[in-house]
């Protein structure tokens, strides 16, 4: 944190030193609001990037898929049973998902995939593991060994 004021402070200070340079003057007095416009728009961008850059770090929390974060507990996967019973690798993302209690909406959000597709996937791993609603599906795929 402490870099990042450092950083900030100098490029303000170099900033400054540039606009001394090229008529401060006429900027400030004629321009000041297209100036002050910019650097806002200076600082929130990079401030967007820096977050960007943040939130998709790789091994950062949400970078890992469900499916790993289950089997990173201890937890593997029965991939026999999957494969006996047809479910494929996102058909099993989606039904960890659902055991996490996410809604089809938040799930789709979170595959970035609509929420219909969401909807086809799990008719299609409730059919697979013999459920009829979603607490049904994850009492299954917890007995499967497809679940922590």
């Amino acid at each position: 944190m402490k870099r990042h004021v450092l950083i900030f402070g100098l490029v303000g200070g170099l900033l400054i030193a540039v606009l001394q340079w090229v008529e401060y003057r006429f900027l400030v007095i004629e321009h000041s609001g297209e100036v002050y416009g910019a650097l806002v728009a200076v600082v929130f961008a990079g401030f967007g990037v820096w977050l960007g850059m943040r939130q998709s770090r790789p091994g950062g929390k949400e970078s890992a898929g469900p499916e790993l974060r289950a089997e990173g507990e201890g937890f593997q996967v029965d991939r026999g049973q999957q494969e006996r019973l047809g479910i494929t690798a996102r058909e099993l993302e989606i039904l960890v998902l659902v055991a996490e209690g996410l809604s089809n909406r938040e799930i789709g959000e979170r595959l970035f995939v609509s929420e219909n597709t969401v909807k086809t996937h799990c008719a299609r791993v409730f059919d697979k593991v013999g459920a009829v609603r979603r607490t049904q599906a994850v009492q299954r795929g917890k007995e499967l060994g497809l679940l922590p």
